[in-house]
């Protein structure tokens, strides 16, 4: 009898076994890589663009997932807004096995790291790296949703040239994206007209810019259009202000200064006046698909987004989720073909995205100049 439970027993093991062998194991999830400057200077903008990121990609779970139940999970990487620590970021979502990755915030840092995105074949989309430069290297898998350099050059040295400023100032920082705009701009204007009496730039992270400042007052132009990043431009128009170099003469910066950090360091009063080149700002933005957004985003996080590069980073990943719904897959070169040849008119948080050329580039261009008044940002009227 014991020998008969005994073996009564195993079998009962042995089907249990095989019953829990038979389980369907879950699926595996889709990893989608985010790289920025989570910390250092420039972390308000990459934290803003995790949030939003994880926001869309909470809605997209909450709905059932991709490709028959599997969960995106969202795989950060902190680059710290440096170029080195942007390469290594790289290397660590390929090695995370990332099917997508959204970033870096800065030219200078997306460069180096879509290098090695398209070395690994990864699909790669940055939501606000506008160095006309980027799209040129010919990587099939590199896209973006904001927009360009040369493009915003060209608003830029039209809107000079229209409110008749004839002299200009163009100064930068050497980095890939703000050298990049000043000869944009500087080239437009000149063919415009206008005569460059200054083309310089600053060391990035100086805390004292009374030299150069001096420079441009004794060079006498209508405008200053400064390139940079907004740690730098906001100390820089303080000190214009102190200098008496403004408002008597024209203070304006590129799209890497629509930030309220900008107006923080500047200070409320020296930034008055300071007009801003720019996409335009989440609150401007009259789309349905936007008004909605904020709507989620404040319900969520208390507050309203503050950064359009923030949204054009959820628009970056609404991206990936359409080619990964387009084309049953994480495969990279058919979502890179689908967004090249067959992805048109999507609704996009930031507007209609009409689509990418050959290069990755998004198809259209807005831009608008911006007026701070009472330390904020005013969208220009004539």
């Amino acid at each position: 009898m014991r020998k008969k439970i005994l073996v009564a027993l195993s079998l009962l093991v042995i089907i249990a076994l095989a019953l829990a062998g038979c389980k369907p194991k879950a699926a595996e999830p889709i990893k989608i890589g985010f790289q920025g400057p989570i910390t250092g200077k420039w972390a308000y903008e990459g934290e803003g663009m995790v949030k939003v990121i994880q926001l869309l990609m909470d809605k997209v779970n909450e709905q059932g997932g991709l490709l028959g139940g599997r969960k995106l999970v969202l795989v950060t990487c902190d680059d710290k807004g440096e170029p080195s620590d942007a390469s290594l970021c790289a290397d660590k979502l390929v090695s995370e096995g990332v099917v997508a990755v959204i970033g870096s915030y800065s030219s200078t840092c997306t460069e180096p790291a879509s290098a090695i995105y398209n070395e690994h074949n990864i699909l790669h989309i940055t939501p606000s790296s506008t160095a006309t430069v980027l799209t040129t290297k010919g990587y099939k898998q590199f896209f973006r949703t904001c927009f360009l350099d040369d493009r915003q050059g060209l608003f830029a040295a039209e809107f000079f040239i229209k409110k008749g400023w004839k002299k200009a100032a163009f100064i930068h920082d050497n980095s890939t994206y703000a050298k990049g705009l000043a000869e944009w701009a500087k080239k437009y204007y000149e063919e415009k007209g206008g005569t460059t009496v200054l083309f310089d730039a600053i060391t990035p992270g100086e805390l004292d810019f009374t030299p150069i400042l001096t420079r441009i007052k004794e060079a006498g132009p209508d405008v200053i259009y400064f390139t940079g990043y907004h740690p730098d431009g906001g100390l820089m128009v303080k000190q214009a202000k102190e200098l008496g170099i403004t408002p008597g003469i024209v203070f304006a910066a590129g799209n890497a200064c629509n930030n309220p950090e900008f107006i923080e360091i500047a200070g409320k009063d020296a930034a008055e006046g300071v007009l801003v080149s720019t996409e335009p700002l989440p609150g401007d933005l009259p789309y349905p698909e936007a008004k909605k957004f904020i709507e989620d985003f404040k319900a969520k996080y208390g507050e309203e987004p503050a950064s359009i590069w923030w949204l054009m980073a959820g628009d970056a990943f609404n991206v990936i989720v359409e080619a990964i719904k387009a084309t049953n897959s994480t495969d990279t070169d058919k979502m890179a073909e689908y967004l090249h040849t067959k992805f048109k008119d999507y609704p996009g948080i930031t507007g209609p995205i009409l689509g990418f050329d050959e290069k990755g580039d998004r198809l259209g261009t807005i831009h608008k100049f911006y007026v701070i008044k009472d330390g904020k940002f005013v969208p220009y009227e004539e």
